[in-house]
């Protein structure tokens, strides 16, 4: 057993005893993890991103639930957005802040009836996943979200992490299934208050049926303080939809693994992504498309801004299996450099197995131009503001592509709070 994993056996023992199947999956899952551990510099995935540090902190799970009052609450809220929401403060549903609407339920694992299985089983590639595992272990409470049809308003799950006595783990589970035709919004949002020192570990699975469409966006924005990783696993069926938003700039350690399965023709994913650090922040996004049949389609555009002595990782990889003919995938990453102690590994991957495709990927790495900026400046326009021009143009085309105008300005607030020494102009 890895020492590392102590504090989360130590907290699976103390929490309360779910449904006996559910303990047995549990039970299950902790073993593996056990007897497994954490991933090192050697497993190629983990390469570029250490996990020592998340190591000797023990984050322990979280045992008990933490109070949130209204006016904090509603610091956190987003200005414009009004919509049904479930709230998680460090890990626990709050019931009384929030709001859900049909189809949406919190399951509490301790009464968890036996037709949430099949949901919770790790899809096939992720059986040895380390924090999959753990989340399988010690998540508590469960969000599934069933739809058939469309709902007339987005969803917002939202975990806020406030700060306690002992820093603590939340394990966070989501099971999103959208039936035929169905049609959906899910925000996925994590915010902090300043000073919480957590770790959170979360997992959404999500099935798409045939037909329907699933709009997902996701806003990390916690505590740079805390540590972050997430597992977002989603699996299409025909002439599905699947578009991702992923906006990240808090945590002081994060990783995210974005993993699409096209699995049958028609099936369509689009993933757009765009990350800040600064200061000693390091960032990390996996993604991975798998186009397992005939005629399906993915569209990929990740950008990130690096400042201060900030680090970030972008791994993409695309797959083309062997009878996948017809595949239309294009993938890029594109980063911009502020100052010189920054540094980002990207490394965008395409692996092909069939004839009669179209697949394309690329990767820049560049710094603001001189050249711009000396224009803008013989115009009249001051260095700073000039710089602020030039960067938000970089930004403007992925905040311009979230769905809703509330997401878009809170992404350009936070953006300008991210980035030092750049005065960003405000968007009408």
């Amino acid at each position: 057993m890895s020492s590392a994993l102590a504090p989360y056996l130590e907290g699976f023992a103390a929490q309360p005893k779910p449904q006996a199947w559910l303990h047995a999956l549990k039970e299950q899952a902790l073993q593996r993890a056990s007897a497994r551990g954490f991933p090192v510099a050697r497993d190629e995935a983990w390469k570029y991103t250490s996990l020592a540090v998340l190591e000797k902190r023990g984050f322990k799970p979280a045992r008990s639930k933490t109070p949130l009052d209204a006016a904090a609450f509603a610091k956190l809220t987003l200005p414009g957005l009004d919509c049904p929401r479930a709230v998680f403060v460090n890990g626990r549903y709050d019931a009384a802040l929030s709001r859900l609407p049909q189809g949406v339920r919190v399951v509490q694992s301790v009464d968890a009836d036996e037709s949430l299985r099949a949901l919770l089983i790790a899809p096939k590639g992720w059986e040895e996943d380390t924090f999959l595992d753990l989340n399988t272990a010690l998540f508590q409470e469960a969000l599934v979200l069933t739809l058939d049809g469309e709902p007339a308003e987005p969803l917002e799950f939202l975990h806020v992490s406030v700060p306690t006595i002992d820093s603590a783990s939340h394990h966070l589970r989501s099971v999103v299934k959208l039936g035929k035709h169905a049609r959906a919004m899910l925000i996925e949002r994590y915010a902090g208050l300043d000073g919480a020192k957590h770790f959170t570990n979360s997992s959404v699975q999500i099935h798409l049926d045939a037909g329907s469409k699933l709009t997902h966006v996701r806003i990390q924005d916690e505590s740079l303080q805390a540590f972050h990783l997430g597992r977002v696993l989603v699996e299409q069926a025909a002439d599905s939809s699947y578009i991702s938003h992923n906006f990240q700039a808090g945590a002081a350690w994060s990783r995210l693994d974005l993993a699409v399965s096209l699995s049958a023709a028609g099936a369509e994913a689009e993933l757009n992504g765009f990350y800040a650090v600064n200061g000693r922040q390091h960032l990390d996004n996996h993604t991975r498309v798998d186009h397992l049949a005939p005629h399906t389609t993915s569209r990929e555009l990740y950008r990130g801004i690096l400042d201060g002595q900030g680090r970030a990782v972008f791994n993409g990889k695309v797959v083309v299996a062997p009878h996948a003919v017809k595949t239309d995938a294009a993938q890029a990453n594109h980063n911009l450099l502020l100052s010189r102690g920054v540094e980002i590994d990207t490394k965008p991957e395409l692996e092909i197995y069939a004839d009669d495709v179209k697949c394309s990927h690329g990767a820049t790495v560049g710094q603001l131009d001189e050249q711009q900026l000396f224009y803008l400046r013989s115009r009249g326009i001051d260095a700073e503001a000039a710089r602020g021009l030039l960067v938000g143009a970089f930004a403007e085309r992925l905040m311009a592509l979230l769905p809703l105008p509330a997401l878009a300005a809170h992404a350009r607030r936070r953006l300008s709070a991210a980035i030092s020494q750049i005065a960003l102009p405000e968007q009408s």
